[in-house]
């Protein structure tokens, strides 16, 4: 055969491509397959996008990327990528990418309503730095803010918590991945008493069952659901349970598909409690020997303003229910009261108080969840006969219950994204605990990771507002000294006030409180619900708005400064996935333009601050704790100078470039020739992220939080280690003797963690003896009831919205949307609908209508076919797509302990645009 050099060329991608995956190839494919990658670089890496945590190959060739590829040594996809991760390379290379700093500006200087304009480096941080310091001098800790990532890397989260909870003193930092894992880490505290699964992805492999609750992983979590269709089909006796509030991808080969109301979740989950009771079916050794029951407060309010001034007219009667709600019949029945029965939500204030109940206590909690009352009110489809419905949530519970079949519980959004959140992640363990399916290979409640680094970066490294590294706590003192000491910073130098959270930093801005805030790896205005207000209050407003960006965003679009920002293979990282493997990865290709990687912004700001701009003494509102004089943070200066630090040291050198961090230096056998731009733009010839990340290990050593050395992640055989990484061996599941080495030898399972395991006695109605009691090693089965939604369809917003993902495009579509191929595949938004619910509005397909909420309103087209089907009364918006801006009309409920936002559910109106 003959073939012209593009044909050769396209044989030569295609045969490299079939190798990566094991596909025979002939010679003359082998041969094209060579000469095309002659020149290339090869390296291991990570995927960009979801908590998955893919392994990739990424070739570079005259400082650009022109190749990425599965990994077939990664033992997460084995060679497999999804649509999304096919085009990992191309993300970097959109027409618009941003290259430059913008500052809003008029006549030469910075002006809130004027117009972007390209400053140097120096003049943005010049800008930056005078707005920080008059906001800090006016309000102090609590006027300055950052919105966090579970996308940075891990070195970035780590070198930002440091600057703003040592330096800045403040506690106002957040992640986004408050709005996609935070009621799933306040579950795995309040049940285990430490964060992140105990299982793994060779769960799949183990399991003969596996239920998805509110978790559409064949779009959202493609490559795992690839590991799942090849189990089904290979296991005869495997089977798949599809819980979802509609028709998904995920049902395509689900065995049982159970369309259910949304928020009803919480009555099924009781309802599956109630039958393995009434069934003899607890395990009683195992809940016995490693198990307490619990209970706590019902009147929590849903995680909304408690006052009505910042409200709309028309959004004020939901508002109003964080106060007061009036029982639905459901909620009384659940909840053991009266139908009609006004309750004030007395309990806003401490939502997350428990105490221990005795098991007759929870079996009387859960009798009322009968299948006839647990049917009537969780019925999603309208069009289902309710018998068969019934008979699918007894064949569910049959599935759980069945003594020799393991079960595994895969949860995404449909938890996490829900008014009550913590609680229906609580529940699930409740029915794994029950039954003894819990820790063991193959049986578990598994809680999926949304973001690359929601785990790594956020949740262990503790960029949350509460949080501070290794499952440490912001109110606990003693986890307090040991963060200084680790630090080397004097005692009190760390806020003992926890910080705002995500949906209350845009609450502060909205109200003053906070008026300088920055962006890393985020979103925010585009990707929080209720968006209306946060985009006024960050336009109209006295604050300064900082957002460090790749692409020109919403967010960026409501800056006052972008900074142009590095992106995933222009610089050093680690991430941590959703089975607590951390993975490292080089730079590939130097970033574009004057884009620099956060890390870069982070230190390069810090040198503008001298150590006496915030170690003096300051006022924090609201600081009420012993040993603090009220609303005062006390001056640490002194206590500084006794240990070697002057009031004019920078923060730079006092946080980050430390003797001990500048021995670790630049350059480093570990990059095997691969470059660093962070270390030649700080130009003191240090290495930041390898020191940071050696500094970040002392952390988690000896608390079943380790990790390995830096260069451990970047050897040729190394794919990621799931921690605790204990001797070189990672551990594969958590608690149980027989893989971890943290357990009690003898103990068989042992909940090893350490926080909230001494609690007050009670019953289903509160506390009986305030007196903590220890329960040290167990793990607490929870009782909590169903509670229905803040919002509900009515005679005026008479559908329910429903909002998320879909496989092509990731989060708010910044990245994706400049790939062509995943563009042309879903060029816009639309709002999937019942066709009988377009034909009763006198509308059709492709249409173009209003969605309209109480909050707001946009235009969208009418899909009836494709990927979704809808039940009668429900619609479905993806939010990728800022042409069909959908947090416009969604609703800033949140679960009230974990205060993550409920995207899932609030009533809409449509008529035709």
């Amino acid at each position: 055969m003959h073939l012209s050099r593009r044909e050769f060329i396209k044989t030569g991608i295609a045969a490299s491509t079939a190798a990566t995956v094991g596909l025979p190839i002939t010679r003359m494919a082998e041969a094209a397959a060579a000469e095309v990658e002659k020149d290339w670089q090869w390296d291991k890496s990570v995927c960009r996008f979801c908590g998955t945590g893919c392994g990739i190959m990424v070739a570079t060739k005259d400082g650009r990327i022109v190749a990425t590829k599965g990994d077939p040594a990664a033992p997460v996809n084995k060679g497999l990528n999804c649509i999304k991760g096919y085009f990992n390379g191309k993300i970097l290379y959109g027409k618009d990418r941003l290259t430059q700093p913008l500052l809003r500006m008029k006549n030469g200087k910075f002006d809130k309503k004027g117009q972007f304009v390209p400053v140097t480096w120096e003049q943005a941080f010049d800008e930056m730095e005078r707005q920080f310091r008059k906001t800090y001098a006016e309000k102090g800790p609590a006027g300055v803010a950052m919105f966090g990532s579970g996308q940075w890397t891990i070195p970035e989260g780590y070198a930002m918590n440091k600057l703003f909870k040592a330096g800045f003193r403040s506690n106002n930092l957040d992640p986004n991945a408050r709005n996609c894992m935070a009621s799933a880490v306040a579950a795995f505290y309040s049940v285990f008493g430490t964060d992140e699964p105990a299982g793994n992805y060779d769960d799949i492999e183990y399991t003969d069952t596996m239920v998805l609750w509110g978790a559409n992983m064949a779009e959202m979590h493609p490559i795992l659901w690839s590991r799942i269709t090849d189990r089904r089909l290979s296991h005869k006796n495997c089977r798949i349970v599809n819980l979802t509030t509609f028709r998904n991808m995920s049902s395509d080969i689900a065995d049982l598909e159970i369309i259910f109301k949304p928020n009803t979740d919480l009555a099924i989950q009781n309802y599956i409690a109630r039958e393995i009771i009434a069934r003899d079916a607890v395990n009683k050794e195992f809940v016995d020997k490693y198990c307490i029951f619990a209970t706590g407060p019902y009147d929590i309010g849903y995680g909304m303003r408690a006052t009505d001034k910042y409200a709309y007219a028309a959004e004020k009667d939901t508002q109003a229910k964080e106060l007061k709600v009036s029982l639905d019949k459901y909620e009384a029945i659940g909840q053991r009261r009266k139908a009609g029965e006004v309750v004030e939500q007395k309990n806003t204030a401490d939502p997350a108080k428990h105490w221990s109940i005795s098991f007759d206590d929870f079996k009387k909690g859960v009798e009322p969840y009968t299948l006839d009352f647990v049917a009537e009110l969780a019925k999603g489809d309208p069009d289902e006969p309710l018998d068969k419905f019934k008979a699918k949530l007894k064949q569910l519970a049959d599935l759980y219950i069945e003594p020799e079949r393991k079960v595994v519980s895969f949860w995404t959004m449909g938890f996490n994204q829900h008014q009550r959140g913590t609680w229906v992640n609580e529940q699930c363990y409740m029915n794994h605990l029950l039954l003894g399916k819990q820790s063991m290979p193959g049986s578990g409640a598994f809680s999926l990771t949304g973001q690359p680094s929601a785990c790594g970066t956020a949740r262990e490294v503790g960029t949350f507002s509460h949080r501070l590294p290794a499952d440490r706590l912001i109110p606990n003192p003693a986890h307090r000294a040991e963060t200084e000491k680790y630090w080397s910073v004097p005692a009190k130098t760390i806020n003992p006030k926890i910080g705002s959270f995500y949906a209350k930093i845009l609450r502060d801005i909205e109200d003053g409180s906070v008026k300088w805030a920055w962006v890393q790896v985020n979103n925010p205005w585009h990707t929080h619900p209720n968006a209306n207000h946060w985009i006024k209050s960050a336009r109209e407003l006295d604050n300064f708005i900082v957002v460090s960006e790749a692409y020109p965003g919403i967010s960026a679009k409501v800056a006052d400064l972008i900074l142009p920002s590095a992106m995933i293979f222009e610089k050093w990282g680690a991430y941590g996935n959703a089975e607590r493997r951390t993975q490292h990865w080089r730079q590939q290709v130097p970033p574009p333009g004057q884009a620099r990687a956060d890390i870069w912004q982070t230190l390069e700001f810090a040198k503008r601050f001298k150590v006496k701009d915030f170690w003096g003494e300051q006022k924090v509102p609201g600081l009420k704790v012993d040993g603090y004089t009220d609303n005062t943070l006390p001056s640490v200066l002194t206590e500084a100078q006794a240990m070697g630090i002057s009031p004019e040291d920078s923060l730079y050198k006092v946080l980050f470039a430390t003797p001990a961090n500048l021995k670790v230096k630049w350059p480093d056998a570990v990059a095997k020739g691969h470059d660093n731009h962070v270390v030649k733009l700080l130009g003191d010839g240090w290495f930041p992220e390898k020191a940071l990340w050696q500094e970040y290990l002392v952390f988690g050593k000896g608390k079943g939080k380790d990790l390995a050395e830096f260069d451990v992640y970047h050897q040729d055989n190394v794919r990621g280690l799931k921690w605790p990484v204990v001797d070189g061996k990672e551990v594969p599941w958590r608690f149980n003797e027989k893989y971890d080495p943290y357990v009690t030898k003898g103990a068989g399972i042992e909940f090893y963690g350490k926080l909230f395991k001494a609690i007050p006695t009670g019953n289903l109605d509160g506390i009986t003896d305030p007196a903590p009691k220890s329960l040290a090693g167990k793990a607490k089965i929870f009782f909590r009831p169903y509670a229905a939604p803040a919002e509900q369809p009515d005679a005026t917003y008479d559908l329910w919205l429903c909002t998320g993902r879909v496989l092509e495009h990731w989060h708010s579509g910044t990245m994706t949307r400049r790939v062509p191929e995943l563009h042309r595949a879903v060029p816009a938004a639309v709002m999937w609908m019942h066709p009988a619910d377009v034909q009763k509005r006198g509308l059709k397909r492709n249409d173009l209508v209003w969605i309209e909420s109480r909050r707001g309103k946009v235009k969208v087209r009418v899909e009836t076919g494709g990927r979704n089907t809808m039940p009668k009364g429900s619609v479905y918006v993806p939010f990728f797509d800022e042409g069909v801006f959908i947090n416009r009309v969604t609703l800033d409920t949140t679960c009230p302990i974990s205060k993550e936002s409920d995207f899932k559910k609030c009533a809409v109106k449509i008529y035709k645009a």
